[in-house]
C-alpha cells in the first residue's frame, strides 16, 4: 500500500514499538494500531529487529516516520533514555533503513508528539513560543516557534530548587506517584515548574501531552502562569502522527 498522503508513523518507546497507517491531510490513524514489545535489552540490533517486523506487519514499502526516545541530530543518537546505552552514536535512520528496506525518517519522541499538535490538534495555527510537554515516566519538551520546531529541547532537565533536582524527578507522573500524591496535591508542584519555564522563555502558550494531560482538570486550578496552558487531546497516538508527518516533510524536501 503507498499512496502519497498516507505515511507509516511509528513511535519507539522504552516499552513498546507502536505505529500505523497515517493520512497526512488528516492527521489521522487509518489502520489498526499495532504494538510489539520493545526487546530487552534494547539493544540497536534488537530494536532494528523488532521495528523491521512491525513494517512488515503493515506490508509497508514507503516512506516511515519515526519518534525516538532521544536527541536526534541529523539521523544519530546522542543520548539513551529507556533503551540500551549503545544506542548513543549510532545512526538510527541508516540502521532503521537498512533493517526494513525503506526510507526511515527520525526525530526525538517528545517533538513528534508536538508535530501532531501543531499540525492538526492544539497547537495549530497558534503562533509565537509555543511548548509541548509530555507528562509521562519523565516530561518530555518540543519547542516551537511561530509553527517551526526547533529540535531535542530537554526541558524535563533543567534544575529546580537551586540546583539541587532535575525537574522531572520531581514533577513527572511517576514523581507524583512515587511521592503519593492526588492530582490536586501534584498541582502546585508542576505550577513551580511552569513559572520556571515562565522565568527562561516568556511563552505563549504550553500543550500538555502524555499520559498526565487526561487529568488535566483535577490540577488545572494550580496553575498562576501568566501563559496559556491548555491538555493537547491527541493521547496516545500523537507520537506516531507526529513523526508520519515529519516524514512526509522531509520526503517533500527531497531528504
Amino acid at each position: 500500500m503507498k499512496k502519497d498522503n498516507i505515511i507509516l508513523g511509528v513511535d519507539i518507546g522504552g516499552t513498546g514499538i507502536k505505529g500505523g497507517l497515517i493520512d497526512i491531510t488528516k492527521g489521522e490513524m487509518i489502520s489498526e494500531r499495532y504494538r510489539l514489545a520493545t526487546p530487552k535489552p534494547a539493544t540497536p540490533e534488537a530494536v532494528a529487529e523488532t521495528f523491521a517486523e512491525l513494517v512488515a506487519h503493515f506490508k509497508w514499502e514507503g516512506p516511515i516516520g519515526v519518534g525516538f526516545p532521544a536527541i536526534v541530530s541529523h539521523g544519530v543518537a546522542l543520548s539513551a533514555a529507556n533503551i540500551d546505552k549503545s544506542w548513543v552514536g549510532t545512526n538510527i535512520e541508516k540502521l532503521l533503513s537498512k533493517a526494513c528496506g525503506c526510507h526511515v525518517h527520525v526525530l526525538n519522541d517528545a517533538d513528534a508528539a508536538g508535530v501532531a499538535s501543531m499540525h492538526y490538534g492544539a497547537g495549530k495555527g497558534e503562533m509565537g513560543v509555543v511548548f509541548m510537554l509530555t507528562i509521562g515516566t519523565g516530561i518530555g519538551s518540543a519547542l516551537f516557534m511561530d509553527g517551526t520546531l526547533v529540535p531535542n529541547t530537554e526541558l524535563g532537565h533543567v534544575f529546580l530548587k537551586g540546583q539541587e533536582q532535575v525537574a522531572e524527578k520531581m514533577v513527572s507522573k511517576a514523581a507524583r506517584k512515587a511521592q503519593g500524591l492526588s492530582w490536586k496535591e501534584w498541582g502546585p508542584h508542576f505550577n513551580e515548574y511552569l513559572l520556571h519555564l515562565q522565568r527562561l522563555f516568556s511563552p505563549d502558550l504550553v500543550i500538555l501531552g502524555g499520559g498526565g494531560s487526561k487529568n488535566f482538570d483535577e490540577f488545572k486550578d494550580a496553575i498562576t502562569t501568566n501563559y496559556r496552558v491548555k491538555p493537547a487531546g491527541f493521547l496516545n497516538k500523537a507520537g506516531s502522527v507526529g513523526a508520519a508527518y515529519y516524514a512526509w516533510e522531509m520526503e517533500q524536501k527531497g531528504n
